[in-house]
């Protein structure tokens, strides 16, 4: 009885996580394409990949997961870059483009040439 109390917790678990993960990746997915658009370039391939996962906290100090997403962008066409988005929970930190002019980066909806 207690293994089946125990696999059944791990499962919904699991489930959770999953869940969890997909719809802070349709988050970040939506901002890179919003980040791309506003830098004027190409969102590649339509997706982002999961780069890390650790723990963190959010503003107001409750534990969540920390996320890093990578996704590739082109200015041409031709060309590709790298890209990360940071989530804290479902709320992005920022998205960064490494453009080959220089860096870019998306916080509070707002993109910034970095100098």
């Amino acid at each position: 009885m207690l293994e089946t109390l125990i696999f059944m917790a791990a499962l919904v678990g699991l489930v959770w996580f999953w869940a969890d993960s997909m719809r802070t990746r349709e988050v970040a997915l939506r901002h890179c394409a919003r980040a791309c658009q506003d830098a004027n370039v190409q969102f590649l391939d339509q997706t982002v990949a999961q780069a890390s996962l650790g723990l963190g906290r959010d503003a107001r100090g409750r534990l969540v997961l920390r996320r890093r997403y990578g996704f590739e962008f082109s200015t041409n066409g031709t060309d590709r870059h790298r890209g990360v988005a940071a989530m804290t929970g479902r709320i992005v930190e920022f998205v960064r483009l490494e453009h080959p002019g220089g860096p870019f980066i998306m916080t509070g909806g707002t993109v910034h040439a970095i100098n």
